[in-house]
């Protein structure tokens, strides 16, 4: 089954605390989307929201890292307890390989993300390294955009080329999933999906994660 990584992003961060426990009880991942405002327009948050949700979180927390320097970011979020941490390979490039192994020095489960405009097969280098890959189904650093739909395609690709190999790596997708295309993202090969508005935005926020999941 399909998991849900609710991104905080969309949260109430008035009432942060609250939406943070709902995905404790409802969700399977805190998904952190951290923007610098160079790799991409916009600026999220750092560690003034990650620490103190840090303390409340029972869910493994995600960490999306859409920063120029990502490894300057992989301590700090180690010793927060995060469990999983992707950058992007446009901000890595040469250096992605010493990046996962700095991750997994620190006990960090690796990601790769990649924009849509990147080519997927950009990340093949990388498997049998990475524990996952972040397929970008919107542009980085906007929250309640269109899914775009090429992305399935590109999921279906990955997909094919890890299992070729015989290796092991989750395929996460992020932007624009909502209940009306999740499953043809599910059916493409995705392991998890990150949702903001699809969860946040929703009447009941816990029968939205149930209905992405198909529970």
């Amino acid at each position: 089954m399909i998991q849900i990584a609710p991104s905080i992003l969309a949260a109430d961060f008035l009432h942060l605390e609250k939406d943070i426990e709902l995905v404790n009880r409802c969700g399977d991942v805190i998904h952190l989307d951290v923007m610098d405002g160079t790799l991409v327009p916009n600026i999220s948050f750092g560690f003034s929201v990650i620490d103190p949700v840090a303390k409340i979180a029972r869910a493994p927390m995600d960490a999306h890292l859409m920063v120029v320097h990502p490894e300057r970011w992989f301590e700090k979020l180690a010793k927060d307890g995060v469990q999983m941490c992707s950058f992007h390979w446009e901000a890595a490039g040469r250096n992605t390989a010493r990046h996962i192994r700095l991750l997994h020095d620190l006990g960090l489960k690796a990601g790769v993300a990649v924009n849509p405009d990147i080519p997927v097969s950009k990340l093949y280098p990388y498997i049998g390294q990475a524990d996952y890959f972040l397929v970008m189904s919107v542009f980085a650093g906007f929250g309640g955009q269109k899914f775009i739909y090429e992305t399935l395609d590109r999921v279906a690709a990955l997909k094919a080329e890890i299992q070729r190999r015989g290796a092991q790596a989750l395929i996460e997708v992020d932007g624009g999933v909502y209940e009306g295309n999740v499953r043809a993202v599910e059916e493409a090969g995705v392991d998890l999906v990150v949702a903001g508005s699809a969860v946040f935005g929703a009447p009941d926020p816990a029968a939205a994660i149930s209905a992405l999941r198909g529970a």
